[in-house]
């Protein structure tokens, strides 16, 4: 089961997801959480993917899907600490030029100053 903590560092809202980003199960999560957040006003978004234990193609949609809608929101939206199968997935996909992606939470945080 996919489960996401919402969670404020600065002006930023951090998502720690943990679980899977599949097919009708975190694809799902996944999108009331980046929507609920921007609801409450958050244009400052990092997905710490940290604890993510499989993505699959519908992952891999939504984290576009979730990026598309927080940019035409006026919103950012960044990726944190992906698993090294997810950083390949971006790379073979070219998402790697689409996505900001950092291992350190600090440095995540900052790049949005």
């Amino acid at each position: 089961m996919t489960q996401i903590t919402t969670r404020q560092n600065g002006e930023v809202t951090i998502l720690d997801i943990t679980g899977r980003l599949t097919i009708g199960e975190g694809d799902y999560v996944l999108r009331e959480n980046v929507r609920r957040a921007l609801s409450d006003g958050s244009k400052n978004i990092v997905l710490n993917l940290e604890n993510v234990t499989t993505v699959d193609s519908s992952g891999i949609g939504e984290l576009v899907s979730s990026y598309t809608t927080t940019s035409h929101q006026g919103g950012r939206l960044k990726l944190l600490k992906p698993s090294p199968k997810l950083h390949d997935l971006l790379h073979i996909t070219q998402l790697i030029t689409v996505f900001e992606i950092y291992d350190d939470e600090p440095e995540a945080v900052a790049s949005f100053a």
